[in-house]
């Protein structure tokens, strides 16, 4: 494990042309304290823990230092933002301190948000807030541990510098950790300033860092979009099983690398609702939950274009082509999975989407029914399941539906123990509902009390785990939980 100073630097993207990125440093935060520190994330780049404990930490992430061999910029790119094209955008608030190489060849950037203004802000003061710090912190993690590629985080920098947003409020920063910060709409800036030579060498950046199996093929560049798309696809297929709504899925807001990136006004699914708008920005329903696999495929589309002058139109219909049968084929074998089913047969999908239909029609807790379905008991036709009864309002529609997947169990002769072992290992019982959120925002925002973003991150990383004294994390949100209001500022 290394100290701070000993960190491997390896800055590709810095050594790109100046067309890509701004040189710039990070606005120190006024006397930083830390809030969390991931030890997990720590591992990834070979860092001891112990180092958090240190004063220098906070002045590495508070932006007060440099450390050895960071070569800190802002990315530029542009994006499709609810549909409409924005010109230019780049990193506003947050800086690529530099690209950290473990003793395993994994490349991994410490991208540090909230770092203060840089020539991308448009005139905003390019500062996080602590309340949107800890929804990231928290869901980069939760995430990364229900199996989602994902960010990571770090750790948490905090200060008492206000900064305005609906209210005062005080601001923190985020090291964002991941393989790539390269987004759609990074090709797309290039793309529409008509410069297709910059796109040739983006796409050849990104080729040779990421996608290295495709380095010497002659048709890399179709090879790279059919891989995006595959990537994207199964990426919201992953999404939708188990019910995470991002909420702005806009095209700078997309990775390359088929990750979950920039964790903004996110929400997990409590009672099952297919049209869930988890941000209350979005007033036309863009991004509802049921939205994601097709904003998906629009926003490859979008990719796709950028390519123009690397591939023809066919290769590029040919490869977004992958991307709906992609998707249908993961989501089937995920929700199978959830299921219990370890066979595909005529009319999983029909039992899927009645079950669905039902769970939106009573106000049922997707996850918390997902997970108690693992008891169900096939041994008695008949047999009444009073827990999962008793979730609906109308039992009896549960009960016609539970006869046919009885049926369907005893078709496949599933054995209900080995079952609910599959079951539970794929049926998280932990995900990081708003309230819970909220809770550890509160403590941390009114009263300094990080203990609760210590507990949630600990639970979260074992989302499939019996975890005794930790029930309550498990529990549906109570009333004022239910509706919370989730803005891009969150």
């Amino acid at each position: 494990m290394r100290r701070l100073e000993e960190l491997q630097f390896d800055n590709t993207y810095a050594r790109l042309p100046a067309a890509f990125h701004s040189k710039v440093s990070p606005t120190p935060f006024p006397a930083p304290y830390l809030v969390s520190f991931n030890p997990a994330a720590a591992e990834l780049i070979d860092l001891d823990p112990r180092e958090s404990e240190r004063a220098e930490f906070v002045e590495y992430f508070g932006g007060r230092r440099t450390l050895p061999g960071a070569s800190p910029l802002a990315m530029l790119y542009a994006g499709h933002q609810f549909g409409s094209y924005v010109p230019q955008l780049g990193d506003g608030r947050a800086i690529l301190l530099g690209e950290v190489r473990n003793t395993r060849g994994d490349k991994w950037d410490l991208h540090l948000k909230g770092a203060g203004q840089t020539p991308y802000s448009r005139g905003f003061d390019g500062r996080a807030v602590l309340r949107s710090t800890i929804r990231e912190y928290l869901c980069g993690e939760a995430m990364h541990a229900l199996g989602i590629p994902t960010s990571r985080a770090l750790c948490i920098v905090g200060s008492d510098e206000p900064v305005r947003r609906e209210t005062i409020e005080t601001a923190a920063m985020l090291v964002r950790m991941s393989e790539s910060h390269v987004r759609f709409g990074t090709f797309e800036v290039f793309y529409y300033r008509q410069q297709p030579e910059r796109v040739r060498e983006l796409a050849d950046y990104v080729i040779s860092n990421h996608f290295t199996e495709l380095a010497a093929a002659e048709d890399k560049y179709q090879q790279f979009l059919l891989e995006v798309a595959r990537r994207t696809a199964r990426l919201i297929a992953k999404w939708q099983a188990v019910g995470f709504a991002h909420g702005v899925m806009n095209t700078d807001n997309m990775s390359v690398l088929g990750l979950t990136l920039d964790y903004g006004p996110f929400g997990f699914l409590d009672d099952y609702r297919a049209g869930f708008v988890c941000n209350h920005s979005d007033y036309s329903g863009r991004y509802a939950f049921d939205q994601q696999p097709a904003v998906g495929l629009w926003n490859v589309s979008r990719l796709a274009q950028t390519l123009v002058n690397l591939i023809t139109v066919e290769e590029a219909t040919t490869a977004l082509g992958v991307y709906q049968p992609a998707f249908a084929a993961h989501y089937g074998e995920l929700v199978r999975a959830k299921l219990g089913l370890t066979t595909e047969a005529d009319g999983d999908a029909e039992l899927l989407l009645d079950l669905l239909s039902l769970l939106e029609a009573n106000g049922v807790d997707y996850t918390n029914f997902f997970r108690r379905l693992g008891n169900f008991d096939t041994a008695t036709a008949g047999a009444r399941h009073d827990e999962l009864r008793d979730m609906f309002v109308e039992p009896e529609a549960f009960d016609a539906w539970a006869a046919r997947y009885r049926a369907r169990l005893h078709a496949e002769a599933s054995a209900d123990a080995a079952r609910k072992s599959r079951m539970d290992a794929v049926n998280p019982k932990y995900v990081l509902r708003n309230y819970l959120a909220q809770d550890a925002i509160t403590a941390a925002v009114e009263r300094r009390d990080y203990t609760e973003i210590e507990r949630l991150r600990e639970t979260l990383s074992a989302p499939f785990k019996e975890q005794p004294g930790r029930e309550r994390y498990a529990e549906s949100p109570p009333d004022w939980g239910k509706r919370l209001a989730v803005s891009c500022s969150s």
